[in-house]
């Protein structure tokens, strides 16, 4: 084949000099528009993974790069005048010249063309001169190809809310340093790493109404690089800070970073009467925030991959190509979204810096290394098993000393996960983080709660959870979902309820909670199983009439409509909130919930999808809250003040025009003046409209922010299934508990096996299911000497492995 590459960085290079090792018989040029052996920037990082991709792909290469690595396995955070440290990590940094030097000469040295100074503005010419069969576009961040074939590639280009500028210093770095330091305009950030013998990378980071507030947007380049010489001055020991962009003016040093998404990776052009593909690879196909490192890293994994692809699929006909191509772009997408998704996330944490600047320095730095959710608790664990004992400490001693309990420390060289550590709120102590969703079940008489729920809420109390959430509880006949949910509206719901609080408290030492809520819209439905969200047979059940804030229907054409609630019936409402509140009291319910979530009645009212009215209760959203927050101030007054009261909202509906997390950051405020003690954070099920971006812990970003945005205390739900996710996000701050829903309903005893999975073995099973706590250690043992005895690997190391995805 004939190849033309438009650009020498690491994507073009790389991938010249593997086609090229492949099928020497190939030809190969790549146009560089800089000088010989002339290159920008001060130092990459690549992790040991990625060098291990290097060397399986060319070890002659990967050899000489490793050669001229700088390597460390240490993080060290610098934050409120603390440093922590922790090991294990495992990078590697080279300075960008030297690594391009390296990959010229391998080039070279394979009989790859390098044609330099050319700056390339038209690559179908290029091609014509070439005669390519193939041309990439690896010409960078403000990729010309890209631009040209903008309706083909279909570019999303984001860009993002902090200024940086890439400095170097003299001054060696024995770990990957982030230093943050607090001025009087807001918090700037320093992300440091040596990548040669005698230079470090330096890397300044602050939002861009901090970077103007301090007036850098004004300064000449040499009073900028004063100023942050000034501010980290004491990392630096003296030396000075250098720039190597001399040719920019002013403050033109500091840039915004741009977050390149496109939906294809290939344009094809008919050049000389032939079809030839013109294909994105690098900066100009996707980036990735330079905070996790993986610029360079996606680049060379782009070649490595489309190479491979040659390999596999041969190339050598214009049929094949294509298909070739096709799965090319099939198999790299996926691996650079996963990248990209985990850049986003520790891109946002370093745009939040001031957000998580109450917590202390060794939560703090707990929660910047594991910002990406690549990095879990476990795979922490791997890393400095010694660091994370110290850690689980640390927070196991604060949760005790916050519930007002004795601590206990296990014995030597053992630590209390954090989901297991201890609550309090007002006057309710959880005995751990872990509470079962409210979820319905669809299975009583009359609004009465019956043997079926005493089983199901019961069973779930015994396994090990800190608390049990009742299902939604309506709080009058006509507010139920469906004919068979439960309701707390007549003396006989009480005593049915009363029964299975009693069992809970008698039987167990969890605590149960009761949500309570009025489904509006989404009434008169039937059961889950006979139609979900389909209104109930005229035939043979009747439908019951509906309000909302506004007129609507739930599924257009399909649900009932259901009017605007008048001020009389808020008025009943609020007394039916009250009476059930009573009545929970009276049943003995620890803590109680308002659902306030979903698109049900109080949530129709706070949403500008459903809430359209023109009086006091609509329009901005503190009008759009004020009826659910008069509800709340009424069960406020009526319930027990040594209880908590928990809200549920819609922190994202997914639609546009919806409420989004910034909106739930104020709704969350509204709701902590009214005295609310913690915020359950949901999203959607407002609109039928809504397009939710799912994922493991997909929601739990609207409980950091809620949670470290407003000071007050959260639930975070969805997707939570693994003891790893519940101890990430408790050990981070992200939430104070985890609602685990559906591998509850899979396994009423999740906590206790989850905790047993996970090595601890000082929880307390109910007596009953000690046997099986038994079993199940013997045949966790058993695997474990089993994988290590067939593999030749410790325990320790397949674990690892498992983790890196190896």
């Amino acid at each position: 084949m004939k190849i033309a590459c438009i650009g020498g960085g690491p994507a073009g290079l790389y991938f010249g000099l593997l086609m090229k090792k492949q099928n020497p018989q190939h030809e190969i040029t790549v146009i560089e528009r800089n000088r010989p052996y002339d290159t920008f920037g001060w130092g990459v990082v690549f992790s040991d993974q990625t060098l291990g991709n290097l060397t399986a792909a060319d070890e002659d290469t990967a050899r000489t790069i490793l050669r001229s690595f700088n390597h460390w396995d240490d993080i060290e955070v610098n934050f409120k005048g603390k440093t922590l440290r922790s090991s294990g990590h495992g990078f590697c940094g080279i300075g960008r010249k030297r690594m391009l030097n390296i990959l010229q000469e391998r080039c070279e040295q394979l009989g790859v063309r390098l044609v330099f100074e050319n700056d390339v503005t038209d690559d179908q010419a290029i091609a014509a001169t070439y005669d390519a069969d193939l041309v990439i576009a690896s010409d960078g961040l403000n990729s010309r190809i890209r631009n040209r074939y903008a309706e083909t590639f279909r570019p999303d280009v984001e860009t993002r809310n902090c200024r940086f500028v890439w400095l170097g210093t003299k001054k060696l770095f024995d770990a990957f340093t982030f230093a943050f330091e607090q001025t009087e305009h807001g918090w700037f950030q320093a992300h440091i790493y040596q990548f040669d013998g005698d230079t470090s990378t330096f890397i300044v980071e602050t939002p861009e109404d901090t970077w103007k507030k301090a007036g850098l947007d004004q300064m000449s380049q040499e009073e900028g690089i004063a100023f942050c010489e000034r501010l980290f001055a004491r990392y630096l020991d003296g030396h000075p800070l250098l720039s190597n962009a001399k040719h920019l003016r002013g403050s033109a040093i500091w840039i915004n970073f741009p977050r390149v998404i496109c939906n294809t990776w290939v344009h094809w052009n008919t050049v000389n009467g032939r079809r030839v593909p013109v294909v994105l690879m690098g900066d100009a196909a996707h980036t990735a925030h330079f905070s996790i490192g993986s610029g360079t890293k996606l680049a060379l994994e782009d070649a490595i991959e489309l190479a491979n692809c040659f390999r596999e699929h041969g190339g050598d006909t214009p049929d094949k190509l294509e298909k070739l191509l096709e799965r090319y772009q099939e198999l790299r997408s996926v691996e650079v979204l996963k990248i990209q998704n985990a850049a986003r996330n520790s891109m946002e944490w370093f745009e939040n810096v001031d957000r998580y600047s109450r917590l202390d320095a060794e939560q703090f730095a707990y929660s910047m290394l594991t910002r990406s959710q690549r990095i879990s608790h476990e795979n922490l664990r791997l890393r400095d098993p010694e660091y994370v004992r110290r850690y689980e400490d640390w927070i196991a001693r604060r949760a005790f000393e916050q519930a007002g309990l004795e601590y206990r420390a296990p014995a030597a060289g053992k630590s209390i996960p954090p989901m297991l550590t201890p609550f309090r709120l007002r006057n309710t102590v959880l005995k751990n983080r872990i509470v079962v969703s409210p979820m319905a079940q669809y299975s009583a008489v009359d609004g009465i709660p019956g043997d079926y729920h005493l089983v199901h809420l019961g069973s779930r109390a015994m396994g090990g959870a800190g608390m049990v959430f009742a299902e939604m509880t309506c709080v009058s006949a006509d507010a139920r979902i469906t004919p068979a949910c439960p309701g707390l509206y007549t003396a006989e719901h009480t005593a049915a309820w009363k029964r299975i609080v009693d069992f809970v408290h008698q039987s167990t030492d969890a605590k149960i909670a009761v949500q309570l809520g009025h489904a509006g819209p989404k009434g008169s439905t039937r059961r889950a199983w006979d139609g979900i969200d389909l209104p109930l047979d005229e035939r043979t059940e009747g439908n019951w009439p509906l309000v909302a804030a506004s007129e609507q229907q739930y599924i257009e054409g399909v649900s009932q409509t259901a009017r605007a609630a008048t001020r009389e019936d808020m008025e009943r409402i609020t007394a039916d909130f009250v009476r059930a509140t009573r009545a929970a009291a009276e049943a003995g319910f620890d803590w109680l919930e308002l659902h306030c979530a979903h698109g049900y009645l109080l949530s129709s009212f706070i949403s500008p999808l459903t809430n359209k009215r023109t009086d006091g209760y609509g329009g901005a959203l503190a009008n759009r809250c004020r009826f659910p927050l008069e509800v709340f101030a009424a069960i406020r007054a009526a319930w027990p003040e040594d209880r908590p009261i928990s809200v549920r909202i819609s922190a994202h509906d997914w639609v546009e025009g919806g409420i989004t997390p910034a909106d739930a950051v104020q709704i969350a405020k509204l709701f902590k003046e009214a005295g609310a003690d913690m915020i359950d954070c949901s999203s959607g099920q407002v609109s039928k409209q809504e397009q939710p971006v799912y994922g493991r812990m997909f929601q739990t970003p609207f409980s950091d922010r809620i949670r470290n945005e407003v000071g007050i205390p959260t639930i975070a739900v969805g997707a939570i299934y693994e003891a790893d996710h519940a101890n990430s996000i408790i050990a981070a701050g992200r939430a104070d508990l985890c609602a685990i829903a559906r591998p509850h309903l899979a396994n009423p005893a999740w906590t206790l096996n989850e905790a047993a999975k996970i090595g601890y073995s000082d929880m307390e099973w109910p007596r009953q299911y000690r046997p099986a706590k038994i079993q199940l250690e013997r045949n966790l043992e058993r695997e474990r000497q089993m994988a290590a005895a067939s593999s030749g690997l410790s325990p320790q190391q397949i674990a690892a492995r498992l983790m890196e995805g190896s």
